[in-house]
Parts: C-alpha cells; sequence; structure tokens
C-alpha cells in the first residue's frame, strides 16, 4: 500500500447571517408595500365607487357651513352681549384691580372700540389700550380703591407718569387716568395743564352705567382721526 495520507475534503462555508439592521431594512421595505398596495387598492376602489367621495364632499361642505354659521352666531352674541353691558358702581368696587382693568376694557369694546388690556409689569402706566370708532387712541390708566371714594386719592405722581408715556410710548390722542375713587386737588389742575382726562367715581358710575360713551363725556377730547367706524 501506498505511504499516502488520504486528501482533505475542502470545509464548507456556512451561510452568512443578516444584521439586525438589515432585517429592519426588509421589513421596512416589506411594510412599505404592503401600504404602497393598500392605498393603490383604497384609490382603485373610490375610482369604481366615485359617489362615495362625492357623499363625503357634501358631508364636509355641510359641515364646515355649519361651524361657520355657529361662530357667526357667537361672534354676533358676544357684539350684543357687549352692547348690552351696563354695570353699576358697586360692582366695580367690588373687583380687583386685574378684574377692575378688564373692565375698563369691556366698557370700552360696549362702545365700539378694539380695546385690549396691558396692565401688569412694564406697562409703561397703561392699563387698557383703545382705538374708537374715530380712529382715535386711548392710554386709560386704571387705579382701584377698594374703598372707593374713601380711599386714598390720586396723586399728581400717578398723573406725571401717564403724562410721560401715553403719547409717547402709547401714542395715545387722549390719556385718561380712571378710577373708582377721587382724585387729590393737586391733581386736578395739573390734569387740565398737561392734557391728562381725569374720571373719577362719579363719572365713571355714568359711564359704567352705559348713557353714552365716555368720549361724550369728557371735554376737550382731540377731533376724530377719521369719520368712519371702525370694521
Amino acid at each position: 500500500m501506498s505511504g499516502r495520507r488520504p486528501a482533505r475534503r475542502p470545509a464548507r462555508r456556512r451561510p452568512a447571517r443578516r444584521s439586525k439592521k438589515q432585517d429592519g431594512q426588509l421589513a421596512l421595505l416589506g411594510a412599505g408595500v404592503l401600504a404602497l398596495g393598500l392605498v393603490i387598492t383604497v384609490v382603485h376602489w373610490l375610482l369604481v365607487h366615485w359617489w362615495v367621495l362625492l357623499i363625503a364632499a357634501v358631508i364636509a361642505a355641510v359641515a364646515g357651513g355649519l361651524w361657520l354659521q355657529q361662530a357667526r352666531q357667537r361672534a354676533e352674541w358676544e357684539r350684543v352681549r357687549a352692547r348690552a353691558l351696563r354695570m353699576r358702581i358697586a360692582e366695580l368696587d367690588a373687583l380687583d384691580h386685574r378684574a377692575f382693568e378688564f373692565a375698563i376694557r369691556d366698557l370700552m369694546r360696549r362702545d365700539g372700540c378694539q380695546a385690549e388690556q396691558l396692565g401688569g409689569a412694564g406697562d409703561n402706566a397703561c392699563d387698557v389700550r383703545a382705538v374708537d370708532p374715530m380712529g382715535r387712541v386711548w392710554a386709560i390708566q386704571c387705579k382701584h380703591r377698594r374703598d372707593g371714594d374713601r380711599g386714598s386719592a390720586v396723586g399728581v405722581g400717578v398723573l406725571q407718569q401717564v403724562n410721560g408715556t401715553a403719547r409717547q410710548v402709547h401714542g395715545a390722542d387722549v390719556a385718561v387716568v380712571l378710577t373708582n375713587g377721587r382724585f387729590s386737588s393737586k391733581a386736578i389742575p395739573w390734569g387740565a395743564e398737561h392734557r391728562i382726562h381725569l374720571v373719577d367715581r362719579r363719572l365713571l358710575g355714568e359711564w359704567a352705567a352705559g348713557s353714552r360713551p365716555l368720549w361724550d363725556l369728557l371735554d376737550r377730547i382731540p377731533p376724530p382721526r377719521r369719520s368712519s367706524a371702525l370694521s
């Protein structure tokens, strides 16, 4: 016999294993194919059953119309509520200073103004800014007194702050200091000299009761900027 050793058979290669990333990509591809197939099926079904799209469009149009109508009704109800707003001076006394500012804003809106409450840190001595139907800009500083006219009087210092910011910062045509209390004896002539309109407890009560807009109750109001009312 020959002393040769039998030749070794070549080792079989093990099939390469797919990584988790590759498995995920294949799964994602499969899901995409299924989704595309589903979309094609749905589109084909809708093309065949086109009347379903028509019904859906009609329902959407009706629902949109109803929503728009309700939105207009809510806006109209809000306008009616604002026009009917009447407040007694006792109601204003019972508010805190922040709610008092919002009440003044609502009273300006009642009279047809575009008004916003600004009171708070950094308000530059303007708690309510409004534009009346004649286009005039109002900067109103509110001073609420829990004890009404029995509380401390609003003094010249407050008026000086308003005088320094109402026109320069807020672009006001009409600068107002308003209180449910009273003004000091020095504040009244100082306000007249510097064109700061003062609204005290008596005048506030008359205005809040809804007899006339505020500009009809004050003297020396600037002429209108425009004759047409705000839209």
